[in-house]
């Protein structure tokens, strides 16, 4: 079970035939697309025009809608049933493009059905959806050009593939300089023993492939990342209670990050930064991740990756940056991010078990 090929395999009957619905998972996985943050306007109204049957075999785990991607190229990784490909068709607006890729040949045709419904939900000449059947893991081969695309995004498919390191490379390379990887998925309390990584359930339901999250931020960094923001997280219940027993001590989450590919000639330097409040959907106050929050007109100060993150990104044009003459000199480890750990902010944020929990089946 271990091998490539026989994961990839096992996922795709998993959710190709055995699912039907979110209804069918045996974890609270699905149910914790309920945010801990404040949902913008423009997310739950672009939602509520996704059509039904396309939200019933939603298998997210997270609500991964970062701000301003009016006119952005997105690429959606695990597309799935499509839903969030078609609200991100509504957020980029007619200008923009949404691509979603999946292996899963059931579920591409299902999408496939709902293009032409939403070109016409969203009063659009031309459909600005693709939905193309192939693997994370390889963009390249599945059509996805090297350097085309501002975001890409992914609900709780990166923890169903065996390689993390072939897809965050990937999407590395497909990102433009100052793109970003928006993304929700499952997260361990502890490093997945191999003996759990036998049990195509278990590679199923996300929990033999989750990543250990101090392992998550140290790959990240090593593909050239910048440092993963951690934006929200909630914990995960396993109610089926022959998979919890298997889990052991093992704890899940769902958490968001965001990272961004940032160009590499520029020197990083602290700096004061202040928002303009230029984001319709944050005219007062834009809480870029779970540690960085900017008030309309108030200069704060920023390290220089926060810094060069803000300068080289979309954002750019949405913040006063006065470079500082400080440089920078990081000496932090993957074990020191402890504003990074998913689990802290699970607890911090009081996420509420009941959102995530099921009836036992």
């Amino acid at each position: 079970m271990a091998a490539n090929d026989d994961v990839r395999d096992s996922v795709k009957k998993y959710y190709g035939k055995r699912l039907a619905s979110s209804c069918d998972l045996q974890t609270g996985a699905a149910s914790c697309g309920i945010s801990s943050r404040p949902v913008p306007r423009s997310v739950t109204d672009a939602l509520s025009q996704v059509h039904p049957e396309v939200l019933k075999r939603f298998l997210g785990c997270g609500l991964p809608f970062p701000a301003k991607l009016e006119a952005c190229r997105v690429l959606d990784l695990g597309s799935g049933s499509g839903r969030d490909c078609f609200a991100f068709s509504k957020l980029v607006g007619p200008s923009g493009h949404v691509t979603g890729i999946d292996m899963t040949e059931e579920l591409i045709s299902a999408a496939q059905q709902y293009v032409e419904y939403h070109q016409e939900m969203f009063g659009y000449k031309e459909p600005n959806v693709t939905f193309v059947q192939g693997y994370m893991e390889n963009l390249k081969e599945a059509g996805i050009e090297s350097g085309s695309m501002d975001v890409v995004i992914s609900n709780c498919v990166i923890c169903l593939c065996p390689d993390k390191r072939a897809v965050l490379q990937q999407v590395y390379n497909v990102l433009k300089e100052g793109g970003e990887l928006y993304f929700s998925d499952m997260y361990a309390s502890k490093v997945i023993p191999d003996h759990l990584k036998q049990d195509a359930v278990l590679w199923g339901e996300g929990m033999s492939g989750s990543l250990f999250w101090k392992d998550f931020i140290s790959l990240a960094l090593n593909v050239g990342f910048s440092t993963p923001l951690l934006v929200s997280s909630s914990h995960i219940v396993v109610y089926n209670s022959e998979l919890k027993a298997k889990a052991g001590d093992i704890s899940y989450v769902s958490g968001t990050y965001r990272l961004f590919k940032l160009p590499k000639s520029l020197a990083m330097s602290s700096a004061a930064v202040t928002y303009k409040g230029t984001l319709a959907d944050f005219p007062d106050q834009l809480d870029f991740d779970s540690y960085h929050s900017f008030k309309k007109d108030v200069a704060v100060e920023v390290g220089g990756e926060m810094a060069t993150i803000l300068k080289s990104s979309r954002f750019s044009v949405d913040f006063e940056i006065q470079m500082l003459d400080k440089q920078e000199v990081s000496s932090e480890s993957s074990a020191e991010y402890c504003h990074l750990n998913p689990f802290f902010l699970a607890d911090k944020l009081g996420s509420s078990v009941k959102q995530c929990s099921k009836t036992s089946k």
